[in-house]
């Protein structure tokens, strides 16, 4: 009886120690060479230098500055941090968010009265961490970000425009504003005036 368990652990054990090096060590290493190789900018977390890191194109930032294009609020930690990355889990029936967008649409009208505020701009994503907003909700703040860097409308509205990225194949997603990279080119526009 012995060696009949012995001659069945012995396999089982094999077993379990090459799927472990195959699976927990082989492949993972396979597909982050893959990945180093084809994508490294993706495989490295989309990063974005200028002397140092500045943050990533797939993570979303606090732009609070009138001198920026807002991003929706996050419910992640602090705001956009990656180790929290979570909704806030509030319901339409929770006072605590209620009160929270009330502000916030307190916030947006009185800069734009005269324009209901878009939902992007007050409603959170569901990881925390997103980078985006609809082309409405960056319309909606051309005439402030424009006001206060003493720009023409017309040209932060152009910019705007050729900020949207449109649905894949024309009917995945919706349309998209990345915002890191919006306000990236609205700071390289500013520095060029500042010539």
């Amino acid at each position: 009886m012995f060696t009949d368990l012995k001659s069945a652990v012995r396999p089982a054990i094999v077993m379990t120690l090459l799927f472990a090096l195959l699976l927990g060590i082989a492949y993972p290493l396979a597909l982050t060479g893959i990945g180093q190789a084809l994508f490294p900018a993706q495989a490295n977390g989309s990063l974005v230098r200028d002397g140092g890191v500045v943050g990533s194109t797939v993570i979303g930032q606090a732009f609070t500055s009138d001198r920026y294009f807002h991003s929706r609020p996050s419910a992640a930690g602090k705001g956009y941090d990656g180790l929290a990355s979570s909704g806030s889990n509030l319901g339409a029936t929770s006072q605590a968010l209620v009160d929270r967008v009330k502000t916030d649409i307190a916030r947006y009208k009185t800069a734009t009265p005269d324009r209901p505020v878009p939902s992007d701009l007050v409603t959170a994503s569901a990881s925390g961490l997103d980078p985006h907003i609809g082309p409405e909700a960056a319309f909606y703040q051309v005439d402030r970000v424009a006001r206060v860097r003493g720009m023409d409308p017309r040209q932060v509205r152009s910019l705007v425009a050729g900020s949207v990225d449109r649905p894949l194949l024309g009917f995945l997603g919706d349309a998209r504003v990345n915002l890191f990279e919006l306000n990236r080119r609205l700071d390289a526009i500013g520095a060029k005036q500042a010539r």
